[in-house]
């Protein structure tokens, strides 16, 4: 099975789920995959869940719950397969 890893600290949305880059010398944009899609039919773990900032846990509950990500970036539509099964481990305060 496919597996990835990543760690809660310095981690934002994009990490996570994709982002829009822009190539510099063709100016146009592409999407890079973050861990969750990159985990596709397989595991995702996630290291120091209570590091990530609450805005940016909003944004993984799609791909959590419906198991796909709706990309809207840089005039790129699409919806991407999310479909892993998630393991994210934080420390207790």
């Amino acid at each position: 099975p496919r597996s990835f890893f990543t760690t809660g600290v310095g981690t934002a949305s994009a990490g996570l789920t994709c982002a829009a880059v822009k190539n510099e010398s063709s100016k146009e944009f592409h999407l890079e995959a973050g861990a969750l899609v990159l985990a596709d039919k397989g595991v995702c773990c996630i290291d120091e869940f209570g590091c990530i900032r609450e805005e940016d846990r909003v944004t993984i509950h799609e791909a959590l719950e419906q198991q796909t990500i709706s990309i809207a970036k840089a005039g790129i539509v699409c919806k991407l397969n999310t479909r892993a099964t998630v393991i994210a481990v934080m420390n207790p305060k």
